[in-house]
């Protein structure tokens, strides 16, 4: 629990559905980062001339998440970006509308044409390969609004200033002592972009981890926090200058 605000209980409710992951979303940038406002999301007007250009109606879920902050590059846009409304596209294949990119844009986030009339549908990934005839949109998250709690919680380690950490040495032994120093959130398991490995989330004392499998990546709520578990898991982290 971090000053009032249930970063475990607030992430399990917000996993079950799509009003509650907007409220989770809410709480976290609230105690984490600065608080949304009336101003962060994109206007009606926007999506409205952004579904005309396409031709298409935006799913529900997009359409809220890009309403409550889809202007916060700071929430959306640290490392991956979230398109705007504007850039929205359909792929060449005609298979689904692409919403994201990955930072070198060699993968990219989207949902399928043919369930863009659910409320809040599945996302699918593609990575940008030699062979093009290889590419295939892969199953991600089950749901839009799952994806924009992934958002906010992996931009949220990406921010600028001194709370964000990376330790690449990750072996097993770090993996020990985060399993049993911090507390598992709530989140399901999905791939890391095209790679094989899981992401996994934990929560430690005023500091969110994600376990890439290949590394660990931290957001402390002060530089404190942050230090506390660069001592727990002693290594070459990447902007520890201490």
């Amino acid at each position: 629990m971090t000053q009032g605000f249930d970063v475990v209980r607030s992430l399990a409710a917000g996993v079950e559905s799509r009003g509650n992951a907007w409220e989770f979303i809410r709480g976290f940038v609230a105690n984490w980062s600065e608080a949304l406002g009336d101003d962060d999301g994109w206007s009606e007007a926007d999506l409205a001339a952004a579904e005309e250009r396409l031709g298409v109606r935006l799913p529900l879920a997009l359409r809220e998440a890009y309403l409550l902050l889809g202007r916060r590059r700071d929430l959306t846009s640290n490392h991956d970006v979230l398109l705007s409304p504007s850039e929205l596209y359909v792929d060449e294949s005609k298979e689904a509308l692409v919403f994201r990119h990955e930072n070198q844009g060699v993968v990219s986030w989207g949902i399928l044409l043919d369930k863009l009339t659910d409320d809040d549908p599945a996302v699918f990934i593609r990575a940008d390969l030699a062979d093009k005839a290889a590419e295939r949109w892969e199953s991600w998250l089950e749901r839009l609004s799952l994806c924009f709690i992934e958002i906010v919680l992996s931009e949220s380690l990406q921010a600028d200033g001194e709370v964000c950490d990376f330790l690449s040495d990750f072996d097993d032994h770090g993996v020990d002592l985060v399993e049993q120093n911090c507390t598992r959130l709530p989140f399901p398991a999905y791939p890391m972009c095209e790679e094989e490995d899981t992401i996994r989330w934990f929560l430690g004392d005023d500091v969110l981890l994600r376990d890439d499998g290949i590394g660990l990546l931290a957001r402390g709520r002060s530089e404190a926090a942050l230090d506390g578990i660069r001592d727990l898991l002693p290594g070459d982290w990447l902007n520890d200058f201490r």
